[in-house]
């Protein structure tokens, strides 16, 4: 089921009932949306195969459809075809929703030779700028212009040279990547290595684009002419089954994830061993049967392959039912934490101190809280799942952006949970 009401819904969950039983892992939307845009560099036509049906994917479909693209669902496969840019400008209203769109730039600069785009939008946990982006592309010899809350580019020829980047990161590493497509060049080094950037590799690897070093910190991007179409599965997605293991460990149950890449949860896995889970792992299954007396302990966010930062405060909210202190540091967003009030107010000792985040675990209790973006909503669902009592979840519209089918996802694993209007007082606040 979809989650399309953003205001007047909430998430109903009573907690305590450990999870148990099969999920099978849906594709990962954070490398749909990059591949997504990418189907902007090709005349031809592309499908791809089981897309994730999330909001934040209907709304770069809005965006793509902006610029040229037509495009057809076939239950979940993704016809798409763009014969012709019709659009160089990629309006506020459309990328002001959702970071992501914002690499559709670099598609444009190598389709047609320029690009206007609006400063992207999406969840708010600190400061996420796009210098990185600037900075590669002007080092592949764009030019590069900021006016009134928007970019725009110009390719004045072909776009080739050697991008270091200060600092991982995803979004910079996929912009260039774009970039270069269409007939250009480039050596990206400090390049993330993150399973969605080199699923975004192997995607323009079918289109024609030559991708060296794929899952290294240097990579080696050459472009062609002319690019062609295909068909092509999408991994699936490491953040929705960390989300379901992590909601297994935290309400002491039971879960077989399928159709699920083990070596890109490496991080999470060893934590999850650590604290006493049995784990059982094969070709492309993990099983988790959880430990009743779990132990505590520390978790660094960091690029890729360290523990994944859109997992940190899904593992706050589980490690705040361990008993025992926790401690928590995020590298990559090192202000990621609007979700420690919400978990406060289920009874969660939570402390912040110079940046790291202390956690005392206890048992929590249901209460009235509120999802402020994507990952923070899933780590109340996993509190929710574990405490005693009644909870209600407001801001349904980041679960929505997420997570696909999760009240039926989570129902076919025991749990008592539902979507419902919200009242009065709730609405209100």
């Amino acid at each position: 089921m979809m989650l399309t009401d953003t205001g007047r819904r909430i998430l109903r969950i009573e907690g305590g009932t450990p999870l148990s039983g099969e999920l099978r892992v849906y594709p990962a939307k954070n490398a749909a949306l990059p591949i997504l845009a990418a189907s902007l560099l090709t005349a031809e036509p592309i499908t791809l195969l089981e897309v994730p049906r999330l909001r934040d994917v209907e709304v770069m479909l809005e965006l793509l459809a902006h610029l040229g693209t037509r495009y057809q669902w076939e239950g979940r496969t993704l016809h798409l075809h763009t014969p012709e840019i019709r659009s160089t400008h990629a309006p506020y209203e459309l990328v002001g929703q959702m970071r992501a769109s914002f690499i559709v730039w670099g598609a444009l600069l190598a389709r047609v030779g320029e690009g206007r785009i609006s400063l992207p939008g999406g969840c708010a946990f600190g400061a996420r700028p796009v210098d990185q982006h600037v900075k590669a592309l002007k080092a592949l010899g764009a030019e590069v212009v900021e006016e009134e809350g928007s970019f725009y580019a110009r390719r004045v020829r072909p776009l080739s040279g050697r991008v270091v980047f200060d600092l991982p990161t995803v979004g910079g590493t996929e912009q260039a990547m774009l970039a270069v497509a269409l007939g250009g060049e480039a050596t990206l080094v400090q390049a993330a290595m993150e399973p969605e950037v080199e699923d975004l590799g192997r995607f323009l690897a079918m289109l024609g684009v030559e991708v060296r070093g794929l899952g290294s910190a240097i990579l080696h991007v050459r472009g062609a002419r002319r690019l062609g179409g295909g068909t092509y599965r999408i991994i699936p997605d490491r953040i929705e089954a960390g989300t379901y293991l992590l909601a297994a460990a935290a309400t002491r149950g039971s879960l077989t994830l399928t159709g699920v890449r083990p070596d890109h949860l490496d991080a999470l896995l060893d934590k999850l061993h650590q604290a006493g889970h049995r784990l059982e792992v094969g070709a492309d299954w993990v099983r988790l049967a959880a430990t009743p007396q779990p132990q505590p302990f520390h978790v660094e966010a960091r690029e890729y392959p360290g523990f994944p930062t859109d997992l940190q405060p899904i593992v706050t909210a589980y490690l705040a039912t361990v008993p025992g202190q926790s401690a928590i540091v995020d590298r990559v967003y090192p202000d990621r934490f609007t979700h420690v009030g919400e978990l406060a107010r289920m009874g969660a000792e939570l402390y912040l101190r110079d940046r790291t985040l202390l956690v005392n675990g206890k048992r929590l209790h249901g209460a009235q809280v509120k999802a402020l973006d994507i990952r923070a909503g899933g780590g109340l669902v996993v509190a929710a799942l574990a405490a005693e009592g009644v909870s209600e979840i407001e801001g349904v519209y980041f679960l929505e952006r997420g997570y696909e089918d999760l009240e039926a996802r989570l129902q076919a694993l025991g749990a008592r949970v539902g979507l419902e209007e919200a009242s009065l007082a709730l609405a209100a606040d």
